[in-house]
């Protein structure tokens, strides 16, 4: 399979999508968590007992626990079909930061372009290795040698994740 390397313009174009697609995702987390604190407060009032069938609050309780897996299936399914599948990733940490990558090459090795949640545009690009921290910025000059091949041969392919 090729891998896409996205040039600077596409991945510019693909941030309303993932600014949209981060929304869904915070709006799920917030209702999971809406979830966890009802389910915390049954916990409080009944500890165990009330994953008992006769329990008063049973079917409340199991009620919150099939919303909270509906809620993590849903967000997961928001991540794989609006993100993942169309060659943008998050890196650890990216969901709580609201940081996304999208694979290029420079020079012929695969590098991402970098993006955070409140930046307008794609300013920034670190190596592979590199994460958030190693960020560097776009430059003119690094623009014009990004994204000229799909899919570099490399030995370290295999650290790609996309």
């Amino acid at each position: 399979m090729t891998r896409h390397a996205f040039t600077v313009e596409e991945a510019n174009a693909l941030l309303p999508h993932v600014r949209a697609t981060l929304r869904r995702i915070h709006a799920g987390r917030d209702a999971a968590q809406r979830r966890v604190d009802q389910l915390g407060a049954l916990d409080a009032l009944w500890g165990e007992a009330v994953q008992a069938p006769t329990n008063p609050d049973n079917e409340e309780y199991l009620r919150y626990r099939r919303s909270l897996g509906r809620i993590h299936r849903a967000i997961e399914r928001l991540v794989r079909e609006r993100l993942s599948d169309r060659g943008i990733r998050f890196p650890l940490g990216g969901l709580e930061r609201g940081l996304v990558d999208f694979p290029t090459t420079l020079d012929g090795r695969w590098i991402y372009l970098c993006w955070q949640a409140g930046e307008d545009e794609i300013r920034f690009w670190h190596e592979i290795h590199g994460g958030f921290a190693g960020r560097r910025p776009l430059t003119p000059a690094i623009v014009l040698r990004l994204a000229r091949s799909d899919d570099p041969v490399r030995d370290d392919d295999s650290v790609l994740d996309f």
